[in-house]
């Protein structure tokens, strides 16, 4: 089964804490026997969302939307911006509206697990809006988000993630590999 880990985070620095957390679920993933693919915002090309520019497709827009519809387990990830998810991850969803005319539009039956980190204590602020867009494209979101307090994140000690977020990221992981078999059973689907 396809799992698309969706970083929404526009920082390319190896050592930046959206691509730490996108590894360590691509590799507790790949533990459990799934070949997930990382989709890492920054990398992509994907241009400001408008209707004109939908009707021409962009072929970095087509590739998002298949990687995106091919993958029944999701993982959504992002820094809380201002009170959200970054503004280029909402546009990215956006153009999610290019799925509108498929036999199963948008992200129908999909599960997305949700996941956000702050300086401060107000990350679930990043996961109420993903919730809201992930639901609006009719996806069933994981009952297990994370918000993540980044200055409880990583061990001084070691500079590793923490025990306690360790646990954590591991249990998304396992209550979205348990969905696996709503998704295969056809659960979500109805």
């Amino acid at each position: 089964m396809n799992v698309l880990i969706f970083n929404g985070a526009t920082d390319t620095r190896p050592e930046a804490t959206s691509n730490r957390l996108a590894a360590y679920m691509s590799t507790a993933l790949n533990e459990q026997g799934f070949s997930p693919e990382i989709f890492s915002l920054a990398e992509k090309q994907i241009p400001f969302f408008s209707m004109s520019e939908a009707a021409k497709k962009p072929e970095a827009v087509t590739a998002m939307c298949n990687a995106f519809c091919k993958a029944d387990l999701q993982i959504w990830m992002t820094p809380l911006y201002h009170g959200s998810m970054t503004g280029a991850m909402k546009n990215c969803l956006d153009w999610l509206e290019l799925t509108s005319k498929h036999q199963r539009p948008y992200l129908t039956g999909k599960v997305v697990a949700l996941l956000s980190w702050a300086d401060g204590t107000q990350a679930m602020q990043g996961i109420n809006a993903m919730d809201a867009v992930a639901k609006a494209l009719r996806a069933w979101v994981l009952p297990y988000s994370l918000p993540i307090l980044k200055d409880n994140l990583y061990d001084p000690q070691t500079s590793g993630f923490t025990a306690f977020y360790k646990n954590k990221l591991d249990m998304m992981v396992s209550l979205l590999c348990a969905a696996k078999s709503h998704v295969t059973a056809g659960i979500t689907t109805a």
